[in-house]
């Protein structure tokens, strides 16, 4: 049985995924499902040598779920195709795995927004779960932003996972748009009431957040402009959840 699977969940990520599964290369197995790219995804995994397979796109958890049930690694190590393991991340997962102090492992995100490296803004240290035993961790069902569930103990890397999040504000404001659709799907099928004051609410207060209190004005420019994306991550879903439900005049 293999020690180390490693899976990933693609479209359209030609960019990315290359880089990714090279900073992968140690994992006894490399798993890809891709659920439609149209761009060359599909093809550079196979020439890394990752297994790829299809599934149609259900959402954020149950496509993480379907990766996770093809791995047979008794660990399995989850990331996102814009990520990737430095050598020092790699020789630390290698260490803890052999020692087995833990269940699962979250580590430290250091994310590049639009060229800058952010240090504030909330973004860093951002602790992320990865690394975790596979019969003791599953993620949640939600459409967007899963959450990855552990029973068992959890500790923490030091050395941090590269995330190259943004590299145009273009790549922002495309996630911005499909990601306040399902979030606002979501809100209708929660049964919550929602107001046109409440969106203007959220995405005042996440910009606040975002800017002020977590001191994203130390990040520059670009923490300016990560707290415009926040507040409109905020905003823009409640806004569609308004407009769906509101009652014709």
């Amino acid at each position: 049985m293999p020690e180390l699977s490693a899976i990933v969940i693609t479209k359209n990520e030609a960019a990315n995924i290359g880089d990714c599964l090279d900073s992968l290369e140690f994992c006894d197995e490399r798993i890809v499902v891709d659920c439609g790219s149209t761009d060359a995804t599909v093809e550079i995994a196979r020439r890394k040598g990752a297994r790829v397979e299809f599934h149609k796109w259900a959402g954020d958890g149950p496509q993480r779920n379907f990766a996770l049930s093809l791995a047979t690694g008794t660990w399995v190590l989850n990331l996102d195709a814009d990520e990737r393991l430095s050598p020092e991340l790699a020789a630390a997962i290698k260490s803890v795995i052999a020692s087995g102090d833990a269940d699962a492992w979250e580590c430290p995100r250091l994310s590049n927004f639009c060229g800058r490296w952010m240090r504030h803004s909330g973004w860093y240290p951002d602790y992320v779960l990865r690394l975790f035993r596979r019969d003791r961790a599953r993620f949640s069902d939600a459409i967007v932003h899963t959450r990855l569930v552990c029973d068992g103990v959890v500790k923490r890397l030091r050395p941090p996972l590269v995330h190259f999040a943004t590299r145009q504000l273009e790549d922002a404001l495309t996630r911005v748009n499909r990601y306040s659709t399902d979030k606002a799907q979501m809100l209708i099928a929660s049964g919550r009431r929602v107001t046109f004051i409440t969106g203007i609410g959220h995405g005042l207060f996440a910009f606040l957040r975002c800017y002020i209190l977590r001191a994203g004005f130390l990040d520059g420019r670009e923490g300016f402009l990560l707290a415009v994306i926040n507040a409109e991550h905020s905003y823009y879903p409640y806004m569609k959840a308004w407009l769906l439900t509101r009652k014709p005049k």
